[in-house]
C-alpha cells in the first residue's frame, strides 16, 4: 500500500513536470515551421510588424516594445502602492484592521480580467482624454494604469507575508535602540525580506507581461515600435488573441506566427521567473 500511494503522489508530481514539456515541444516544433520560412534574425531584430498585411513584414520588437511598455507602466503603478500598502498592514496596521483590509486587497485579484479591460475603455481612458486631449482611445496608459490595479494585491499580499515572516526580535532589538517605528520598517524590517519582496515584484511583472484581456481591450491592435504610452499599440498576448479567433487558416504562415511570437512570450515569462528564484535563493534570509 505505501509503495501504490508513493507511485500515485509521484504520478500527480509528475503530470505538471510531463505538462510544461509537453507545452515547450509543441511551441518549438509549431516556431520551427515558421522559421523555416522567416529568418529568426528578420523576427528578432525588425521594428515593423505587418504579417497580415499585403506588404507582411515579421520584426517581433514591435509587439515587445508594446509589452515593455504596459509592463513597465504597470509596474510603476503596483510597486510603490503594493509596497507601502504591505508595510502599513505588516507594521502599522491593528489586526483587527489587517485582517479586514487584506481580504478586501485580494478582492481585486479575483475580478475577471475583461472587466478590467472595460474599466480601462470606458472609465480610465476617458478621464485621461479630459486631462490630455492628445491621447488617442486606444492607448497603452490606460491599459498599464489597470493592468497595476490588477496586480497590485499580488504585490501587496507577497511582499507583506515576506515582512511578517521577519522575527520579532529584530523589530524589539531595533526599538530598545531608539529607533522609531518608520526607521524599523524601512531600515530593519525591509532589507530583512528583501528577497521576498524582490521576488513578488517579478512575479508581479510576469503576471504583466502574460496579461491578454486588458490589453486586447484598452491598449489598441496597432503594432508601433514606440515607447509612447498616449498611442494605440499591441503586445503579444493581444496579438495571439487577435490572429486566434479564426479568421486565418490553419498552417497558413500567418497562422504560424502565432507560435513564434507564443515562443517569445514563454522566453520572457521563464527569464523572469529564473531571475526570481535565483534573487530568493541569493538573498534569501534564515533565521533561528
Amino acid at each position: 500500500m505505501e509503495r501504490a500511494i508513493a507511485f500515485l503522489l509521484f504520478l500527480c508530481a509528475a503530470v505538471s513536470v510531463l505538462t510544461t514539456i509537453g507545452i515547450v515541444g509543441f511551441l518549438v516544433w509549431e516556431a520551427a515551421q515558421f522559421f523555416a520560412d522567416v529568418p529568426i534574425i528578420d523576427f528578432i531584430t525588425g521594428t515593423k510588424w505587418t504579417p497580415l498585411f499585403a506588404s507582411k513584414h515579421f520584426g517581433v520588437l514591435a509587439l515587445v516594445a508594446g509589452t515593455v511598455l504596459t509592463a513597465i507602466g504597470a509596474m510603476i503603478v503596483a510597486l510603490p502602492l503594493g509596497l507601502l500598502s504591505a508595510i502599513f498592514m505588516s507594521e502599522y496596521a491593528p489586526e483587527r484592521i489587517r485582517r479586514l483590509v487584506k481580504p478586501v486587497l485580494e478582492v481585486l485579484a479575483g475580478i475577471p480580467t475583461i472587466v478590467y479591460g472595460f474599466f480601462a475603455l470606458l472609465f480610465i481612458t476617458p478621464l485621461l482624454r479630459d486631462v490630455s486631449g492628445g491621447i488617442s482611445v486606444f492607448n497603452g496608459l490606460s491599459a498599464s494604469i489597470v493592468m497595476g490595479i490588477m496586480i497590485l494585491p499580488m504585490v501587496s499580499s507577497l511582499s507583506e507575508d515576506a515582512m511578517r515572516a521577519v522575527p520579532r526580535s529584530l523589530r524589539e532589538g531595533a526599538y530598545a535602540l531608539g529607533a522609531t517605528k518608520l526607521e524599523v520598517s524601512t531600515r530593519v524590517v525591509l532589507p530583512a525580506a528583501l528577497s521576498g519582496i524582490v521576488a513578488s515584484f517579478i512575479l508581479a511583472m510576469s503576471r504583466a507581461i502574460g496579461e491578454t484581456m486588458i490589453v486586447t481591450i484598452a491598449a489598441g491592435q496597432n503594432p508601433n515600435f514606440t515607447l509612447n504610452p498616449l498611442v494605440p499599440i499591441e503586445t503579444m498576448t493581444a496579438f495571439i488573441a487577435q490572429v486566434s479567433q479564426g479568421d486565418l487558416p490553419t498552417g497558413t504562415l500567418e497562422f504560424k506566427t502565432i507560435f513564434a511570437v507564443a515562443l517569445t512570450l514563454f522566453a520572457f515569462t521563464l527569464l523572469m521567473n529564473l531571475l526570481s528564484q535565483y534573487i530568493v535563493s541569493r538573498f534569501r534570509e534564515v533565521y533561528e
